[in-house]
């Protein structure tokens, strides 16, 4: 019983102090640089129910205090492009995918999904893109607000194995009209500064942002 009751208590301790600097008198306080506006919460993969929740609270307090709450979609974001290849497309790559588990393995397969999946995504043009299309598009809709603005990148794990979040947050800075962007990372807290994407990959130290808690 006591596993998760810490595992909730990790997540807890993150939004609230994620609400803290948010709500700092000064404006939000979420980054030590002033043109850098982006922070992490890292939560274990298997508190993402318990993080939708923390994340529902803190947006419906914000937004009772006035502020402009926003959330993107990776896994909506992926799939979109996936589907905007095409049905032939996709049961081409489904029918070689499965040709390629059953002759070669689990590994095989992998692979060969990855060449096909990470061009759809990676690079400055890939997910980032739409990312920063959201965010831009916000900012227009309510530019007297910037400042009490806040969008939350989630479901992250749909990025996994094809896409490191660390290259999302380096192709997205200076793209996202100075809004505040909170990205929800599934995986393990790794020393001070590495995160270890869904716990499974090498710890990755190349991350600017604050990571919450």
């Amino acid at each position: 019983m006591n596993l998760p009751l810490l595992q909730r208590s990790h997540v807890r301790s993150a939004m609230a102090a994620l609400r803290k600097d948010l709500l700092h008198d000064d404006g939000p306080r979420i980054s030590t640089m002033r043109n850098y506006r982006f922070a992490i919460v890292q939560y274990k993969p298997a508190d993402e129910y318990e993080l939708r929740r923390e994340v529902a609270a803190l947006s419906t307090d914000l937004e009772t205090g006035g502020w402009v709450v926003f959330t993107i979609d990776l896994a909506r974001l992926v799939y979109e492009r996936v589907r905007a290849q095409g049905p032939e497309w996709t049961r081409r790559v489904m029918a070689r995918e499965r040709k390629q588990f059953e002759k070669y393995g689990h590994e095989a397969a992998l692979i060969y999904l990855n060449s096909k999946i990470t061009p759809l995504i990676e690079g400055p043009d890939g997910i980032a893109a739409d990312c920063s299309r959201i965010l831009r598009a916000k900012a227009a809709e309510h530019p007297d607000k910037r400042d009490r603005t806040v969008a939350l990148i989630g479901r992250a794990g749909a990025l996994y194995p094809f896409y490191r979040s660390s290259a999302l947050l380096r192709h997205l800075d200076g793209q996202t009209d100075r809004i505040p962007v909170i990205l929800l990372y599934p995986g393990e807290r790794r020393g001070l500064t590495g995160l270890s994407f869904m716990g499974m990959n090498a710890a990755d130290n190349d991350y600017r942002p604050r990571i919450y808690p």
